[in-house]
């Protein structure tokens, strides 16, 4: 987000604003503003104007679930403010609630107009991205209706409905044209000497396929107190570590920004479920990599988040092949859509399957959940979906033809089907790109270790033996592989992934972790690799970069080509911790920990590159998810790793 935008989230909802409460609607830009629901904007224009201008910010708008702001009509110093506004904004599931008092400075009567313009264009978030795509609407028809206490806006598209409802106590005095489609709402309000005025404006959003309006609370500070209650709840019973403030600090905020982010979801029998998004402002949805590593994380503090990922992932696993979705069977979604975009087939996005790897973590969440909680309910629920995902890795995935994981460039989607998805992420130390198909390194890492689980599931709960044992061997035929073909002599590391000729890709990348976490490298590769990436060209202080410095590849502002990912480095600590390399393991711990404490606690998607050495503060990547939930559970991942060390 960029400083201009301020975040409100709760569950599947989240509004952008600026400094003094409003939402503009400008197109373009890394971070539109709006109240967005289910990938759609519904309120695009929410402008708020005293006496026919725009007053000023006295105090800006500062991070929180609720926006506070305090605005004066603009003035000089001659001439003091004729009022004052606090504004005070809040979201809860499908809606927005705001609180204006207006407070006379005179000591004579005073009569002030208020208005806020209001507006719904219902874009799709996919229309919003800076790629400038445009993507033909046929058949659209959209109304405005006024109501007593306000307006509502409809959308119709064929069988698509959404509709946004405006409305206000008192009621508006007159709700007005503007000739853009927007609705002016007005109040003139009769302030007695030194009085004051209260308007409260309420916003429920109905995106296509909800059954029934959402409940507006009566207030922003209704809507808190729900915030507030939900985040109590979910971080109850964590055990914080009392001799690292830092790091406990960091897991409650962390938890808190779990709460909200939790996203309406069903499993395989129609069942209600909340599943962990990836993030906002692009992402609050379900994918399944982030959904799966984000359980992971959190599933020694939290296992209800598992329980529900799970179950999610398995209700949406493929059952056919269907190219433009990228899906085959038994393969792990990698990401649900609910737009319009998606349900007329605009965009692959509605269930896209282009991950390489969410099919193996979905096998090593089922195993760890089993092995940490002890509840086998799951694994038996999901057997034959845990089945499905060993038969495509098998299969369509690769390791039986090509001996590894391997995925193919998206023409109509990704390009990369790893972590690492973005275009030029997968390079060599030059910079140049594999070409034909790829196996990325982390994948065959998640997919040892997705072997070894379910095989371990076969014998204590599915009672296979036969099972057990042609997985196991799998695993182990796996990992010799792997260290024959993917093991670089002449750096002491792995390449990040073969091209199609099996070559290697040869760029120094963070993945090599990944391999640690999920035991696929031998002991002494391992502490080699360990160290190696404590080394000054890939540790910057604040975290392990994706890319080691001194490549013609490196950009420290690259997405993926040198910046710091938290999530990227929790794999790294608790890998390091697995090998027993716990001084290193601490040592990125307090790294990630520094970074977090320098930004109210909270650990952002990713950071820039640049060293502490040479930079004292952590530099904020430009286009990083504020909230996104791996980032949000790797404090945890952290706990896990090193303790209160």
């Amino acid at each position: 987000m960029t400083d201009r935008h301020h975040l409100l989230v709760h569950g599947g909802t989240f509004a952008a604003v600026g400094d003094g409460g409003d939402i503009s609607g400008v197109r373009g830009g890394s971070s539109p503003d709006g109240l967005f629901v289910r990938d759609a904007r519904h309120l695009s224009r929410w402008q708020l104007t005293v006496d026919g201008a725009v007053p000023e910010a006295l105090t800006p708008v500062a991070d929180g679930d609720t926006a506070r702001c305090v605005l004066v009509p603009r003035g000089g110093r001659t001439e003091p403010p004729a009022c004052t506004l606090f504004r005070e904004q809040a979201v809860s599931e499908g809606a927005f609630v705001e609180a204006l008092r207006v407070t006379s400075n005179r000591p004579t009567p005073t009569t002030v107009r208020i208005a806020v313009t209001a507006d719904a264009d219902f874009t799709d978030q996919f229309e919003l991205r800076s790629d400038h795509r445009t993507y033909a609407k046929t058949g659209v028809v959209r109304q405005r209706q006024v109501l007593d206490d306000g307006v509502e806006f409809s959308y119709r598209r064929g069988e698509w409905r959404s509709c946004t409802t405006v409305t206000s106590e008192p009621a508006p005095d007159g709700v007005e044209e503007t000739g853009t489609g927007a609705r002016r709402l007005v109040w003139t309000l009769e302030l007695e000497p030194h009085g004051s005025a209260e308007l409260a404006l309420r916003v429920a959003a109905r995106p296509h396929g909800a059954v029934v309006a959402p409940r507006v609370p009566l207030s922003p500070a209704a809507a808190n107190e729900q915030l507030l209650q939900l985040e109590g709840e979910f971080a109850e019973g964590v055990p914080f570590p009392t001799g690292w403030p830092e790091l406990a600090a960091a897991c409650a905020r962390g938890l808190s920004d779990l709460a909200v982010l939790q996203v309406p979801a069903t499993g395989p029998d129609g069942e209600e479920l909340r599943v962990p998004a990836a993030g906002v402002p692009w992402f609050l949805t379900l994918l399944g990599r982030d959904a799966l590593l984000t359980s992971l994380f959190a599933l020694p503090y939290r296992p209800g988040l598992a329980a529900a990922t799970l179950p999610a992932l398995a209700a949406t696993q493929a059952t056919e092949t269907g190219a433009g979705a990228v899906a085959q069977p038994g393969k792990i979604v990698h990401e649900v859509r609910h737009g319009e975009l998606a349900h007329f087939g605009q965009v692959p996005y509605g269930r896209y399957y282009g991950s390489v790897d969410a099919t193996p973590l979905f096998l090593v969440l089922l195993g760890a959940y089993t092995e940490q909680t002890g509840d086998m309910a799951p694994a038996r629920r999901l057997e034959a979906n845990a089945r499905a995902a060993i038969g495509w890795m098998l299969d369509h995935g690769g390791l039986t033809s090509r001996g590894y994981l391997v995925y193919r460039a998206d023409g109509g989607g990704l390009a990369n089907q790893n972590w690492k998805d973005s275009p030029g992420a997968i390079c060599s130390a030059d910079g140049s790109r594999p070409t034909g198909p790829v196996m990325a390194a982390g994948a065959q890492g998640y997919a040892y270790d997705a072997l070894r689980r379910t095989a371990q599931l076969a014998r204590t709960v599915w009672d296979d033996e036969v099972y057990a044992a042609l997985l196991e061997q799998a695993a182990a035929d796996l990992r010799d592989r792997f260290q024959r073909d993917f093991w670089m002599s002449e750096h002491g590391f792995p390449a990040l992934a073969l091209d199609g000729d099996g070559r290697h890709v040869d760029a120094l990348a963070s993945d090599a972790g990944h391999l640690l976490w999920s035991g696929l490298l031998d002991k002494e590769y391992g502490e080699l690799v360990g160290r190696r990436l404590l080394e000054p060209d890939f540790f910057s202080g604040w975290g392990v970069r994706t890319l080691a410095a001194g490549q013609p590849a490196y950009h420290p502002m690259s997405y993926h080509r040198g910046s710091v990912w938290p999530h990227d480095n929790a794999l790294i600590t608790l890998g390091l911790a697995r090998y027993g390399l716990h001084d290193e393991a601490r040592t990125v711990a307090h790294g990630l920990v520094d970074a977090a404490t320098a930004a109210g606690h909270r650990l952002p998607e990713v950071l820039a590159g640049y060293g502490r050495d040479t930079h004292r503060e952590p530099v904020p990547y430009p286009h990083a998810c504020v909230r996104e939930s791996r980032s949000a559970a790797a404090p945890l991942a952290l706990l896990t790793a090193v303790g209160g060390a």
